[in-house]
């Protein structure tokens, strides 16, 4: 008799996961690091699960902790202290335990500062990612699995939604991403209630974290309110199509950004300026892309430069009235100069 349908399923998301992680090596062989030579380099790669002690996560690391070996993999797993809450540092402590008792080495507890910038969610991811990559540095980790659902994608897609930030805002997360595609999220296409089911019956402990029902977060306000409530009125397929949403819109999104990316080098005059007539003629979607690019450059930081932002520089070039300089973040000065597009600090 096979496993729980349930554990099926983690496992062979995670499978799928580690057997494209393997491919991706063998067809890319790595140099030894400096002053490593290639026989000193451990024989088995190894792969990390950043874990909460939630259900997401710990199913997670056992389907990691189950079919790793099969493939030649070492399985080792990481939770992250924010600090966040009295005591954990030892529910951190708990979580190390579970790991280690699931087979996975090595196995260690970060705890981080969390700041504000952002508001308090930001803060926390942005803490989390930054330890996660140091520790995948120090062990030589080839790539970190993350326990984002199906459920977490459409909640993503909602947000993105609601900020009306484009079609990249609506591609949700992505399988594959961070430094050379080191975090990888195998449960993208699992939902949530499969995760735990599996955990349920493979009798591993899940801890719940407060944070996530919460009112005073915005995603747990769309977790236990909003998607709720759009199930009630649209029916139970909501999640699934939000999912789908993202991919469709991730496809679109990577096929514009190469259009503007191949479309970029005929809009700028020999000088390297871009020309306006040129660019009236592309289509906005692609516009858009190359002025964001341009800001970018010039110094405007990425997570600052809104679509407002970039609505104004593109009146410069489709309703141009002899307006002045716009100014962007990061003192960045967009202005129209003689039939050219000059954005630069200020």
């Amino acid at each position: 008799m096979g496993p729980h349908p349930a554990v099926a399923a983690i496992r062979l998301a995670v499978r799928r996961v580690l057997h494209d992680i393997l491919t991706e090596q063998n067809s890319q062989p790595t140099p030894p690091s400096p002053g490593q030579t290639p026989h000193e380099r451990p024989s088995s790669p190894l792969v990390l699960v950043a874990c909460s002690g939630g259900a997401d996560s710990m199913a997670l690391a056992s389907a990691l902790a189950f079919e790793a070996p099969k493939l030649g993999i070492r399985a080792g797993g990481v939770t992250v202290d924010h600090g966040l809450q009295p005591g954990s540092d030892l529910r951190a402590e708990e979580v190390v335990l579970r790991l280690r008792e699931l087979g996975l080495d090595p196995v260690e507890s970060t705890a981080v500062t969390v700041g504000r910038e952002g508001g308090p969610e930001a803060a926390a991811r942005d803490a989390r990612y930054t330890a996660l990559d140091a520790m995948a540095v120090r062990h030589g980790a080839i790539a970190v699995l993350l326990g984002h659902t199906r459920d977490d994608q459409a909640e993503t897609v909602l947000l993105g939604l609601a900020r009306g930030s484009g079609i990249r805002s609506l591609s949700g997360m992505a399988a594959v991403s961070g430094a050379d595609g080191r975090y990888r999220r195998p449960f993208l296409s699992v939902d949530r209630q499969t995760a735990r089911k599996a955990c349920m019956v493979q009798s591993l402990p899940v801890w719940d974290d407060p944070h996530n029902a919460d009112p005073a977060y915005t995603r747990s306000r769309l977790r236990h309110e909003g998607l709720p409530a759009l199930e009630k009125a649209l029916g139970k397929g909501v999640v699934e199509a939000l999912a789908r949403t993202a991919q469709l819109s991730r496809d679109d999104a990577d096929a514009l950004d190469t259009w503007a990316r191949q479309a970029e080098a005929s809009v700028r005059d020999a000088a390297g300026l871009l020309e306006c007539a040129k660019l009236y003629a592309l289509p906005p979607a692609v516009r858009r892309r190359i002025l964001r690019r341009a800001a970018i450059e010039a110094g405007a930081p990425a997570g600052s430069l809104f679509a407002r932002h970039l609505e104004e520089v593109d009146r410069l070039i489709t309703g141009w009235r002899g307006q002045g300089a716009i100014n962007l973040p990061g003192k960045v000065v967009a202005q129209r100069q003689g039939g050219r597009l000059v954005i630069r600090q200020g």
